[in-house]
């Protein structure tokens, strides 16, 4: 074992030690993160090799009201006495920079697992380990390198949001400035003169220069401020041209007016900071306005079981949870919401929540918290509090669950954004120094406008708000999207490989018959009790159809995927599945069944006509035109010729597919540049779901919510399916077009502003205007293609 250092982080190398450029690194982490600062890819304000636990003297103190539990407990959503999950919003969350800083937490402190950034919320969702840094201590930390967090202890279970208003005390401000600089001009602008106007203009003039202060030093100072600190760590970002342009005016203009040479450029100066910021307002109101941010309308198509007080149960939405309710929890269902275990054998994997895959033991009366997934048969639980959409959705979305997929849209437009400064820099050095040789009055007006008119907002904001606005459409419609990336996965499949059962079968609508030796009451109790354990589709379609009363307690519940299902009740001990699984010999019947076996003794089988999902052979169709189609079913060949009749011509089926064989299938289409959309049950199909480039989860009255599947689909709504593909397509077409719309937008504006016919004030009025017009273009296609396709 090495007994060196890590050259980013400090820490002691074991035997993962990665040596690169002559350094010795303890982890490819470290080694990448040294290599992104090295490379100057991506700009960073703070120096993350500084010593961890390094707090400033002013920050220390300040929060020690965190270390007061009943306080802390207000804040913290998730905690298991190890691991705490904590949510905070940042308003000074500003760009990938401090994405970058916030989710490379634990490089600062080995305390802190993981740091996810929700940029639109402005909020950091930050997990850690209580035993080695404590909630105050992770306030402190990110207070520390600039982040400081709003906390509201007045009301923890409403929005954090805080509202700044420094954006319109800054506008007032420079509004204030422009039309007194403006006004004092009036008399420089007509030449006027008059005996008391030349008496004062050096008044005047003084007077300018002072209004002009407060614009660039207070309303401009974020533009200053980050170009500072961009360039501090030799990044040039966006901010750089824009402080060039102010800096330049402003240094010239007071140059005239301490020479006496002239009345300078005040009002153009304060001019465009003032439009500026408009702008940065308006763009604001435009995005809130057009929000994609999904809300209580655009919720999970999922389905948690209710226990009503006469014992029966319920099917409702998750959004319908109410405090006090009673919830069945089945065995590999995510639970929804916090509350407290009642009945049940609770085995919960937080893996969803903290990326520990450690199962957690809980006894009745325990609290359990909201992402745990219930993996030892059923438990019943009471609501503690309502859903929170917003926070499975994160859960959804985090980097533990994420597929390593090229993401073409955000690579074209990283590597534009990341060499667009250099181009305009270099642009406006070359023409301000024609213009010089040329027109010296012109050369100040020309660099600024150069420096301010091109901006890569417009193609950056493009696909964002195409693609996050299609999602909150699709969530509409009940096909609710992990991210908004999936579209654009979806728009490249060329294949689509379907399960079975539960899939292009409807769960609702299947004759169930029993053949073989009669049931006794008592063992069609334990019977049902032993399926309301599962969540598999033929399992909730048997225990549905069984008219008896169940069983109290059962031990030693275990369900093999794609097998069955066994355990003990009252004394009886029950196998339910496959024919393989309880030992029968009937493994070459066509049917599709659940064989019985009890106390050793095979009883009989449960035996499914399957209803296909009413359109079916619609969807077949028009997906095969430019599809390739396949069904997977983990049953036998009992429907094979239904099948053959109602799927399109060399389009395959396979029967007796186990998870693993599924999973071995997709992997061999990949192989063979394959790219695969899956559709099937969040249970059986997990593996082949998470292998596959888009894996979504057909809904239908089952809790299917799992990080495995990239999407969850109504199955009232399956017959869109081809719909959904052919939006997602052209939603990347429409992104494209803005890509082209952006480009000639700058184009035309640096050819004005380079000839010197384009003013600083009307480049900072354009500026805001295009990326608005680019957003507003997306939005408005992106709605129309739904409308026209969807509705």
């Amino acid at each position: 074992m090495s007994k060196e250092n890590c050259y980013h982080c400090g820490l002691k190398c074991d035997t993962d030690e990665v040596k690169f450029d002559d350094k010795i690194f303890c982890c490819n982490g470290c080694k990448t993160v040294y290599e992104i600062l090295n490379q100057n890819e991506l700009s960073c304000y703070y120096d993350l090799e500084q010593t961890p636990g390094s707090i400033p003297k002013e920050i220390k103190g300040k929060y020690d009201y965190l270390d007061n539990v009943e306080i802390a407990n207000k804040i913290i959503e998730f905690n298991d006495g190890e691991t705490c999950v904590a949510n905070f919003n940042i308003p000074s969350i500003h760009c990938s920079s401090c994405i970058w800083v916030l989710e490379n937490l634990n490089k600062l402190n080995s305390g802190v697992k993981t740091a996810m950034v929700n940029f639109p919320k402005k909020e950091v969702r930050i997990t850690y380990k209580s035993s080695q840094i404590s909630l105050k201590e992770v306030v402190e930390l990110i207070t520390s390198i600039g982040y400081e967090p709003f906390i509201s202890l007045d009301d923890a279970n409403s929005s954090k949001t805080k509202i700044n208003r420094t954006l319109i005390y800054q506008v007032a401000i420079a509004g204030f400035a422009f039309g007194n600089i403006m006004m004092l001009s009036f008399p420089e602008y007509f030449e006027m003169d008059e005996y008391w106007l030349n008496r004062f203009k050096p008044f005047f003039r003084g007077l300018m220069f002072t209004f002009s202060i407060p614009a660039v030093f207070y309303s401009a100072k974020d533009y200053l401020i980050s170009a500072y600190k961009g360039l501090k760590h030799g990044i040039l970002n966006i901010d750089v041209p824009i402080s060039l342009g102010i800096l330049v005016l402003f240094t010239r203009s007071t140059y005239e007016i301490i020479s006496q040479i002239g009345q300078g450029y005040f009002d153009s100066l304060t001019g465009l900071i003032f439009f500026l910021l408009l702008g940065k307002v308006f763009q604001q109101k435009t995005y809130s306005f057009l929000s994609f941010e999904r809300d209580y309308k655009s919720y999970f198509p999922i389905a948690i079981t209710k226990i009503n007080k006469d014992q029966t149960h319920e099917n409702i939405a998750v959004h319908n949870i109410k405090q006090g309710d009673r919830l069945l929890i089945r065995n590999e269902e995510i639970i929804p919401v916090d509350g407290i275990l009642l009945n049940g054998n609770a085995l919960l994997d937080y893996s969803f929540v903290t990326g520990e895959s450690i199962p957690i033991t809980k006894i009745s009366g325990d609290k359990i918290f909201a992402g745990g997934k219930q993996t030892s048969g059923a438990i019943e639980m009471e609501v503690l509090q309502t859903v929170t959409q917003s926070y499975l959705t994160q859960l959804w979305s985090n980097d533990i669950f994420q597929k390593n997929t090229t993401k073409n849209i955000k690579t074209l437009t990283d590597t534009i954004s990341k060499h667009f400064t250099i181009i305009i820099l270099s642009i406006a050095f070359i023409a301000g120094a024609y213009w010089y040789f040329t027109d010296k009055t012109m050369a100040f007006q020309v660099v600024s406008a150069i420096l301010i008119i091109a901006c890569p907002c417009a193609l950056a904001l493009s696909a964002p708000f195409a693609l996050g606005n299609m999602i909150r459409i699709f969530g509409k419609e009940k096909f609710y999207l992990k991210n908004a990336t999936v579209i654009e996965s979806i728009s490249k499949i060329n294949t689509i490989v379907f399960d079975k059962t539960g899939t292009i079968t409807a769960n609702n609508s299947s004759e169930i018959q029993y053949k073989g030796i009669t049931l006794s009451q008592s063992e069609l109790k334990a019977i049902k009790s032993l399926l309301r354990s599962s969540n598999h589709p033929l399992s909730r379609m048997l225990y549905d159809s069984l008219q008896v009363n169940e069983s109290n307690h059962i031990s030693d519940f275990k369900e093999i995927l794609g097998k069955g299902i066994k355990g003990r009740i009252d004394k009886i001990n029950i196998k339910l599945g496959s024919a393989s699984f309880v030992g029968s010999d009937d493994n070459k019947s066509i049917r599709t069944s659940i064989f019985v076996k009890i106390n050793e003794e095979i009883k009989g089988e449960f035996i499914f006509q399957n209803s296909y999902r009413k359109g079916l052979r619609h969807v077949f169709q028009i997906l095969a035109k430019e599809l390739k189609l396949a069904i997977l079913s983990g049953d036998n060949e009992g429907e094979k010729q239904h099948l053959e009749n109602i799927l399109p011509i060399n389009s395959q089926i396979l029967f007796n597919q186990k998870p693993e064989k599924k999973l071995h299938y997709i992997k061999n289409l990949q192989k063979n540049n394959q790219k695969v959309m899956m559709l099937g049950d969040g249970l059986n199909d997990a593996g082949a779901l998470a292998q596959s480039n888009v894996g979504i989860a057909i809904s239908e009255n089952i809790n299917v919510f799992s990080p495995a599947c990239d999407g969850i689909l109504d199955a009232e709504n399956f017959n869109k399916l081809p719909n959904f593909i052919t939006l997602s397509k052209k939603t990347i077409l429409i992104i494209k077009i803005s890509f082209v719309i952006s480009f000639l937008y700058n184009l035309i504006g640096m050819y004005f502003a380079v000839t010197g016919n384009l003013s600083p004030i009307i480049a900072a009025i354009l500026m805001p205007i295009s990326s608005i017009s680019v957003v507003i273009f997306v939005t408005i296609s992106t709605n129309f293609l739904a409308k026209k396709l969807l509705y």
